[in-house]
C-alpha cells in the first residue's frame, strides 16, 4: 500500500450512458506509472436496464422515505444484474484497462468476500405518497471489506477493477450474490484502504441549484458546508453525497465528486476540480450509518 503521504485512490466510474471511461482509464495509467495505487469501482445502471429489457422485463426504480431513488431487485432482476455487471461490464472494463497497459484484475464483490453483509429481503419505499414495505428484494448493505485482499493485489502491482454484486449473507448461513450501490461500494473500499475517493459522474459536481451548472459547490470542509451540500443534492446525487460521508467516516481522507468526461478527470479531481468533501466536515455531525439506515435498502449500481 502507498505511504501516508500518497494514499491509494479509489475511483468510481459512473454507469450512466453519458459517461465515457476513456479519460479515467488514461488517468489510471498515469497514476499507476507514477507509483500511485489505484482501485477502480464501476457501476452500470444503463447496461443493467438494457439487459433487463432484452430479457422481456421492465426495470423498476423505487424511492426511499428520505427521497433516495434506487433499483428494486427481485430474483429475476438479480440474474440480469449479475449478467450485466460481473459478466459483461466488469470484463469489458478490465479488458480496456489491460489494453491501455494497466495490469488490471477484474473482480466482483463476491470474489474473496471483498464486499459482504446481510441480505435485505424487504425494502421500505414510498409509492403514491404512502410508505410501504416491498418484499422479495435481493440487496444488501456492506458491513465488511476484504481490504487485505485488495492491499495484497496492489502490493503485487495489480489494479483491481471491482463491481457489484456483493456477497449477501442469508439467515441460514448461506451466501448469495445481491445488489449493492456502486457509489457506496466504492466508499466502503475507500474507507477500508484509508484512500482518497473520486466519484466520477456525468456532471461537474454538486450544484447549489441542480439545474444551474454555474452554481457548483467547490468544497465542504465544515459541518455547515456539508449540510448545504446535502440539501442541494437531488436524485442519484444524494447517494453520492451519502457515499462520501460514509467513506470519510470509515477512514477516507477526502472525497471528490467530479466530471468523468473532463480532461484528465481523476487528476483534475485530485487537483481541486469538482466538489471536494473533507473529513473535517463530519465534525459534530450525526453518524451517517444511523441517520440513513433505511436508505441502505435501496440500491442501484
Amino acid at each position: 500500500m502507498s505511504g501516508p503521504t500518497t494514499p491509494p485512490v479509489v475511483v468510481k466510474v459512473g454507469g450512466a450512458e453519458a459517461v465515457d471511461p476513456a479519460g479515467a482509464i488514461a488517468d489510471v495509467v498515469s497514476l499507476t506509472e507514477a507509483g500511485r495505487d489505484v482501485v477502480v469501482v464501476h457501476g452500470g445502471s444503463t447496461v443493467v436496464d438494457e439487459t433487463i429489457e432484452r430479457l422481456g422485463m421492465e426495470p423498476e426504480y423505487v424511492e426511499s422515505a428520505s427521497g433516495v431513488t434506487g433499483r428494486f431487485t427481485d430474483a429475476e432482476t438479480m440474474e440480469a444484474f449479475t449478467m450485466a455487471m460481473a459478466g459483461r461490464l466488469n470484463t469489458q472494463l478490465t479488458a480496456q484497462c489491460r489494453a491501455a497497459g494497466i495490469d488490471a484484475v477484474g473482480l466482483s464483490g463476491v470474489d474473496g468476500g471483498l464486499l459482504a453483509g446481510p441480505r435485505k429481503s424487504a425494502v421500505r419505499v414510498v409509492e403514491d405518497g404512502k410508505r410501504k414495505i416491498r418484499r422479495g428484494e435481493h440487496s444488501g448493505r456492506i458491513e465488511s471489506v476484504n481490504a487485505d485482499l485488495l492491499a495484497g493485489l496492489l502490493a503485487d502491482g495489480y489494479t483491481p477493477v471491482l463491481s457489484p454484486p456483493m456477497a449477501g449473507h442469508e439467515s441460514d448461513g448461506t451466501v448469495t450474490p445481491v445488489n449493492t450501490d456502486a457509489d457506496r461500494a466504492a466508499a466502503a473500499v475507500a474507507g477500508g484502504l484509508d484512500a482518497t475517493l473520486v466519484l466520477l459522474t456525468d456532471v461537474a459536481g454538486v450544484y447549489a441549484d441542480p439545474d444551474d451548472p454555474d452554481t457548483l459547490i467547490t468544497s465542504a470542509t465544515t459541518p455547515a458546508e456539508l449540510e448545504a451540500v446535502e440539501a442541494a443534492a437531488e436524485g442519484f446525487m444524494r447517494k453520492k453525497v451519502l457515499a462520501a460521508t460514509e467513506a470519510l467516516a470509515d477512514g477516507a481522507d477526502r472525497v471528490v465528486v467530479a466530471d468523468a468526461n473532463a480532461t484528465d478527470p481523476i487528476q483534475s479531481a485530485l487537483d481541486g476540480a469538482g466538489t471536494t468533501i473533507t473529513d473535517s466536515a463530519l465534525a459534530a455531525a450525526a453518524e451517517p450509518a444511523e441517520t440513513t439506515a433505511t436508505e441502505s435498502e435501496v440500491n442501484d449500481a
